[in-house]
Parts: structure tokens; C-alpha cells; sequence
């Protein structure tokens, strides 16, 4: 699998027809660089053509402006501005609802207007065109499955049906947690406070989400978001039940259950 840069297909004349944001997540952390994988290898077996920015791509600045430094905020994003307009970039995806979040709603202000999709929304959209085919009983079928509602996706932008409708394509069970939709909760790391000390109190927050998320009996967690990937598997640790229960990333059940050609 080739994945391209933009900087490589302007040398070529060619324009993708999606630029794909990896995020700092999705580059540096070796968690989330494993669903950076699978939502490309699912690109590329259906044939859409897409680049990355490579070493072009700063952070969107969401963890500087959600702690207070707006001055590094607007120094990333004016960054990322010129060089996305200098590629004319008009779509984006996605797998960081904070990345999307940001691009979304907040690079319009400094110039920034694209069309930006979470990799939730893409992924529904590849399946009921038919450009991505699910397996015939594949690897989740009839499985229990919960769902967490990342806070950026979910509240914060209303997206609720796009991921359901994804794992509605696995044939699995889908089980919620007593939390969930417009009263989901929040994993702990949203709002920079995945970088910071935790604030005094009795319990973690990620703890609080993955007792409700054990509750259901689901053998596998799904999430949207490499923050929550990560609490949401800690707080499965932190219960001893990582040999019972998974935590997956949407891109990475779909890749596992797609029909690959």
C-alpha cells in the first residue's frame, strides 16, 4: 500500500479526492497509528484516492486553545491554513473527532473553509454505496458490541448515527451503555485534560465510563477517538478485564469484516 503526500501528487499534477488528516494521535501514538493503518488499508481496497500532508501537518491547535493558549492556537491553525489553501484542499477526513472538531468549526474564522467528515461519516458512506462489501458472517457477526459517544463527534456536533450505522454493518449486537447519545459521557481525556494532572477527586472519569461500558456485557468496545481508544482500554485494565473485553476503533472492525479484493 502506497500512501501519498500532498507535496508528491502536486509533483504529478494530481489532486486526490480526499485529504486525509491523520492527526498527532494518529502519527506519534502507537495505538492510534494501528487505526491510522486500517482506515487506510480500507481506502485503498476501495480504490479512493487520498493523501496525507506528511511532515506538512502541524497539530490543529485544539489542545492549546481547550487549555487557554490562544497566541499557540492561532499559530497552528494560521499554519495549517496556508498550507491546506496552498494544495486548494476542498475535503477532508478525519478518525480525531477533536481534529474534526476544530477544522470543522473553527479554521472558518482564519480562512480555512473545507468540507471536513469524521471517518465515521466516510465509512457509512462507503458502505451504503457498496464501495466497501462486508463479509457474508464475518468475524463480529452476532457479537455484543457497545458503543462509547466520543463528546466531539457526539455532543458537540450531533453525530450520532453514522458510527451506529457502521457497526449496524458488522451484524452484530449492539448494546448500549446507560449513558449514551446526548447524556453520553465523557472519557476523561477531552479538553486537554488528557495532558494534565488529574484534579482532585475520588475517582477517574475513564474508570466511571468503562464500569458502564463492562455493565453491558459486551465482549468488545467500540470507539471514534484515539483519546478515548486509550482511556477507555486503561479503564479496562484498571478492572482487569483486557483478556475479556477489547477496545477497537470503527475503522479497525470494518477493516477485519470488509471483503478485501
Amino acid at each position: 500500500m502506497n500512501v501519498f503526500t500532498m507535496a508528491e501528487m502536486a509533483a504529478e499534477g494530481r489532486e486526490p479526492e480526499i485529504l486525509f488528516w491523520v492527526g498527532c494521535a494518529g502519527s506519534f501514538d502507537a495505538r492510534a497509528q494501528k487505526v491510522t493503518k486500517a482506515f487506510c488499508q480500507i481506502l485503498d481496497t476501495v480504490g479512493m484516492s487520498f493523501a496525507i500532508l506528511g511532515n506538512e501537518e502541524m497539530c490543529t491547535g485544539d489542545p492549546a486553545r481547550r487549555a487557554g493558549n490562544e497566541f499557540v492556537f492561532q499559530m497552528l491553525a494560521l499554519q495549517n491554513v496556508q498550507t491546506l489553501n496552498g494544495y486548494n484542499i476542498k475535503k477532508i477526513v478525519t478518525a480525531c473527532p477533536h481534529c474534526f472538531n476544530t477544522l470543522k468549526n473553527e479554521y472558518p474564522a482564519l480562512g480555512g473553509n473545507y468540507e471536513v467528515v469524521h471517518h465515521s461519516q466516510l465509512l457509512q458512506e462507503l458502505i451504503n454505496t457498496g464501495r466497501v462489501k462486508m463479509q457474508e458472517g464475518g468475524t463480529f457477526k452476532g457479537k455484543k458490541i457497545t458503543y462509547h459517544d466520543s463528546c466531539y463527534l457526539g455532543r458537540v456536533n450531533g453525530v450520532y448515527e453514522a458510527p451506529r450505522s457502521v457497526l449496524a454493518s458488522l451484524d452484530a449486537q449492539l448494546v448500549e451503555m446507560k449513558r449514551c447519545k446526548t447524556n453520553g459521557l465523557c472519557c476523561g481525556a477531552g479538553g486537554a485534560q488528557m495532558f494534565k494532572e488529574d484534579e482532585p477527586g475520588e475517582k477517574r472519569i475513564n474508570l466511571e465510563r468503562a464500569e458502564e461500558a463492562l455493565a453491558t456485557g459486551a465482549g468488545i468496545i467500540a470507539a471514534n477517538c484515539p483519546f478515548c481508544l486509550t482511556m477507555m482500554q486503561d479503564g479496562v485494565k484498571a478492572k482487569d478485564k483486557q483478556d475479556e473485553v477489547m477496545v477497537y476503533d470503527l475503522a479497525e472492525l470494518i477493516v477485519d469484516s470488509m471483503v478485501k479484493i
